[in-house]
């Protein structure tokens, strides 16, 4: 039978809040940063540390939880992730946010709440049919705006309510999301259910081309707005001397773009084909970065260019997992998932890396922004070559069923 449209779509509407209030949870420690590094007596190293073991647990975590999610449905799962992340949402905010280290075993465990993105695109993809999946899980990949909602209201509540106020808060509203998942979830009816271990699963999805084409992809499209997102504040402060609050600000403007922009890139996958939206975006990423090189003037050049690729970096990432709702076989598609998931939360480190290295070799961040040119300039001749081959590969054999 095939998953009725109605409950398909509340079913969506269901695990995109899911992903967002698990995402919220996931970024609580980013913008305490700073407060930890003066009232703790952090060095950056340690600050960066302290931000940087959620991210990572929370990226290698997607591949077995995707995995898990193929064989026990999104019903189970996402009310589980939930109520395993309020531990450590808890633990950070009553105890262990007075020292170094407990904020790391608290960090460790918060990546768990990063997860979440591998439960809901098989769980959603499985709710529609071929043809609506790329704009139905841009829709839930929206949810990724769950980091915004941390740095908008973490540091205020500190500030205005106490250190406690922000853990609290996020840890009922996971509460009160676990309890309704599990009350009002429902796996799409005719799920195919894996009969193989996890272990087997991941290496037979490994093996898929599919699997580590769209991870390249992905790393390059959500790698760059992950990038983007944390290092556009010291670019923008380093290289064009904002204060502070501006450019976050305009880091809140290039994030809002490219969350906006995620269910467009999947609804622009259903409607074209993901091949040619994602050699559309590269190459609109590689131009938006050849003209920043130069580093122009703010206004309007540099906006533009900053403001286009977040666009484009937002609607790759949609099209990418349209590529894979596609190319991907439907009891494989929550270990593909968790496998391109983690390429692309790990695909953020690399860039401010990079540019940091750069700016400190040559004085400008221009090269690195070349850099990133040419590394859109390959993902877009993958996408025409052999990633268009493996699509057409899939299209052929469907036909064939």
């Amino acid at each position: 039978m095939p998953p009725n449209s109605r409950t398909g779509t509340r079913m969506l509407v269901l695990a995109t809040v899911g992903f967002a209030i698990n995402f919220w949870a996931w970024a609580l420690l980013s913008p305490l940063g700073p407060r930890f590094k003066d009232v703790l007596a952090l060095s950056s190293g340690q600050q960066a540390l302290l931000v940087a073991v959620p991210v990572i647990v929370g990226s290698l975590g997607r591949i077995p939880v995707g995995a898990l999610t193929d064989k026990f449905g999104g019903r189970v799962m996402f009310p589980v992730v939930s109520v395993a992340t309020i531990v450590p949402v808890l633990y950070i905010g009553l105890l262990g946010q007075h020292s170094f280290a407990g904020l790391l075993v608290g960090g460790f465990f918060l990546g768990i709440g990063g997860t979440a993105f591998a439960i809901g695109v098989p769980f959603v993809n499985a709710w529609f049919p071929p043809e609506r999946r790329g704009f139905a899980i841009g829709v839930f990949g929206a949810g990724m705006g769950g980091t915004a909602i941390s740095a908008l209201t973490t540091v205020k509540l500190v500030k205005g309510v106490g250190e406690t106020a922000p853990f609290l808060i996020t840890a009922a509203a996971l509460a009160v999301y676990a309890v309704a998942a599990w009350l009002l979830l429902r796996d799409a009816p005719g799920r195919v259910v894996p009969t193989t271990s996890v272990a087997t699963r991941l290496v037979a999805a490994a093996r898929l081309p599919i699997a580590w084409q769209a991870c390249i992809l992905y790393a390059v499209a959500f790698g760059g707005y992950v990038a983007f997102s944390v290092y556009l504040p010291a670019y923008l402060k380093t290289a064009y001397g904002l204060e502070q609050a501006d450019a976050a600000n305009r880091m809140a403007g290039f994030v809002l773009v490219a969350v906006v922009m995620r269910p467009v890139g999947g609804w622009l996958a259903d409607r074209f084909g993901p091949v040619p939206v994602l050699a559309a975006v590269f190459g609109v990423v590689a131009g938006g970065a050849a003209v920043q090189a130069a580093t122009p003037g703010l206004m309007p050049l540099g906006t533009a260019a900053f403001l286009i690729m977040a666009a484009a970096l937002g609607a790759g990432s949609g099209a990418t997992f349209a590529l894979v709702a596609r190319a991907a076989p439907a009891a494989q598609v929550g270990s593909v998932t968790g496998l391109v998931g983690a390429a692309g939360g790990l695909g953020g480190f690399v860039p401010p890396l990079v540019m940091s290295s750069v700016y400190s070799s040559t004085g400008s961040y221009g090269w690195g922004l070349v850099l990133l040119a040419l590394v859109a300039v390959g993902c877009l001749l993958l996408t025409l070559s052999v990633v268009r081959g493996t699509a057409r590969a899939q299209e052929v054999q469907t036909a064939r069923v």
